[in-house]
C-alpha cells in the first residue's frame, strides 16, 4: 500500500485522546499520505479504500515507552525472578555475552512484530546490550524491517567482558544514518548517569535514557546545575526516589516511564508508587513493558496492572490514615499513559499519540464483537479493562497497514519461530545455561 493511497476507517466508535477532537459514537477517520486528514461523522469521500469499522473502536496506536527488545528470545525464561542481580547474571553474563548480531536481529524483530500484533505502534527500545556497531545495526535493521515506529536507545552491554569502546563515538554515525525527519526508526542514548556521554548525545540532538531505581542510584549535586536535566531526558522506574530528587526531575520537565508489572516483579516500588508521585509533581508518566523474560509485548496487561496497583496503593494509604491520599486512578488516565504520555516520552507528541488531523496515521482498530467485550457501554473502560491483544483487528503505522483482519502482514511466523528457536538453542548451548520446562524459581 502506498502512502498516497487514501484509506477511510468508516462507521466505528472513535476514541481520539485529543480534547480538541471530539470522540464519536459512530464516526470516520480518513488517512492520506501517511497522515490523518479528517476525523468526523459520515465523511464524504469518494476515492478511498474503505475499512469497515462497525463493531470496532478506532483509536491511536499504543506506545510502549520502555522495552528491552533484545530479550525477545528469552521470553518467560525467568518468570519468577525477584532479584535484579540474579536476572542480570542470566540475561547478560550468561546468555547475553554470547549474542551474535544475528541473535540481536532476531530477538528485536520478534519483539517488534509481536508488539505490532498487540496494537503497539511505537516502541522505545532500551538496548543495554549494544555490544558492537554490528549488533546495533542488526537491531536497527530489525526494527526498520518490521514497520514499527521506534526509538532505539543505544547503551553499553551489562556483562563484564563486553566492550563499550565504540561508545559514545558511534552515536555520530548512527545519527547521520538514522535520525532524519522522515524515518520511523531513530536512535538515542541509553546513557545512565554518564554526563560525558550525555554531552555527546545532546550535540547530536538525541534523547537520553536513564534507568533509575532509588535504592541503587542517586543524583549528585552536578545534576542540579542548569541545563543538565531537561525535556530530552527519559528516566525509567523512578521507584523509591527521595522527594528532593523528584523536585529536581519535575522542575527540569524530564520524562518519566514506569513499568507496573516489572517494578512489582523485582520489588522496586512501594506504596508511594512512582507513577503517582510523578503525577503529583505535574509530570506525565508513560508505560513500558520492560521485559520479555517475565512478560511479553502486551500493553493491555500493563494497563490492567497500572489500574490495579494505583488503586491498591492509594487505598492502602487512605485506610492507613493518610487523609489527603491521591484519588483512585481513572481508566482514561490509564489510556493516556499508554498513548499520549508515551508519545511525549519519545519526543513524538506532535506526531503521534492522538487521532488528530495532521498527525501521523498510527491507528489501531479493536473488535468489540467478542463475547468478553460486548455490550460496549463505556468505550475507554472497554479498551482498558476488556479488550485483549486477540481483539486487535487492524494496525496502521504512518499510513501503512501492518495488521489487517487479525493477521500480521508480510510476517512469515513459521520461519521466524524456527529462527528464534535456533537462536535460543545456540545461546543455551554456548552459555551452558540449563533450562527446565517446568522449573518454577530462578
Amino acid at each position: 500500500m502506498s502512502h498516497s493511497q487514501r484509506i477511510l476507517f468508516k462507521g466505528g466508535t472513535v476514541v481520539t485522546m485529543d480534547p480538541k477532537v471530539p470522540n464519536l459514537v459512530t464516526g470516520d477517520v480518513l488517512v492520506e499520505g501517511g497522515r490523518i486528514v479528517a476525523v468526523g461523522p459520515q465523511l464524504a469521500v469518494d476515492d478511498a479504500e474503505v475499512i469497515d469499522a462497525s463493531g470496532h473502536i478506532v483509536m491511536p496506536g499504543l506506545i510502549d515507552a520502555h522495552h528491552h527488545a533484545w530479550l525477545g528470545v528469552m521470553r518467560r525464561l525467568l518468570p519468577d525472578v525477584d532479584d535484579l542481580f540474579a536476572y542480570i547474571d542470566v540475561v547478560a553474563e550468561k546468555l547475553g555475552a554470547h549474542y551474535r548480531p544475528l541473535d540481536m536481529f532476531l530477538s528485536t524483530r520478534l519483539t517488534a512484530v509481536a508488539s505490532l500484533d498487540a496494537g503497539i505502534t511505537t516502541l522505545i527500545d532500551a538496548c543495554h546490550s549494544s555490544r558492537s556497531p554490528e549488533h546495533t545495526d542488526a537491531a536497527l535493521d530489525a526494527l526498520e524491517g518490521s514497520g514499527i515506529r521506534a526509538l532505539h536507545m543505544v547503551g553499553p552491554a551489562m556483562d563484564k567482558q563486553a566492550s563499550s569502546a565504540h561508545l559514545p563515538e558511534d552515536l555520530q554515525r548512527l545519527a547521520s544514518n538514522w535520525n532524519h525527519a522522515g524515518n520511523l526508526v531513530k536512535v538515542g542514548l541509553f546513557g545512565q548517569l554518564n554526563l560525558d556521554w550525555w554531552r555527546v548525545a545532546r550535540e547530536l540532538d538525541m534523547r537520553i535514557l536513564t534507568e533509575f531505581i532509588g535504592d541503587l542510584a542517586k543524583l549528585g549535586p552536578e545534576f542540579a546545575q542548569a541545563g543538565v536535566l531537561g525535556s530530552d531526558n527519559i528516566f525509567n522506574h523512578c521507584t523509591r526516589v527521595p522527594p528532593e530528587t523528584w523536585k529536581l526531575l519535575a522542575d527540569a520537565g524530564v520524562n518519566i516511564t514506569v513499568n507496573p508489572r516489572s517494578d512489582a516483579l523485582f520489588g522496586f516500588d512501594d506504596d508511594s508508587f512512582a507513577y503517582q508521585i510523578a503525577i503529583d509533581h505535574g509530570l506525565t508518566p508513560a508505560l513500558g513493558i520492560d521485559l520479555d523474560t517475565a512478560f511479553g509485548s502486551d500493553m493491555f496487561g500493563e494497563m490492567h496492572a497500572l489500574f490495579g496497583q494505583q488503586r491498591s496503593a492509594m487505598r492502602y494509604r487512605r485506610f492507613r490514615g493518610e487523609a489527603d491520599a491521591p484519588a483512585p486512578i481513572s481508566v482514561e488516565a490509564v489510556l493516556q499513559a499508554a498513548t499520549v504520555n508515551g508519545a511525549r516520552a519519545a519526543g513524538l507528541e506532535g506526531q503521534v499519540g492522538t487521532l488528530t488531523p495532521g498527525k501521523q496515521a498510527d491507528i489501531i482498530m479493536v473488535r468489540t464483537t467478542g463475547v468478553a467485550v460486548w455490550p460496549v457501554t463505556h468505550a475507554i473502560g472497554t479498551i482498558v479493562q476488556a479488550v485483549e491483544r486477540a481483539d486487535v483487528d487492524t494496525v496502521m503505522v504512518a499510513g501503512t497497514l501492518r495488521k489487517r483482519g487479525g493477521r500480521l502482514i508480510d510476517v512469515d511466523q513459521a520461519k521466524l519461530n524456527a529462527e528464534i528457536t535456533a537462536s535460543r538453542d545456540f545461546l543455551i548451548q554456548a552459555s551452558g545455561y540449563r533450562t527446565d520446562l517446568f522449573k518454577t524459581r530462578a
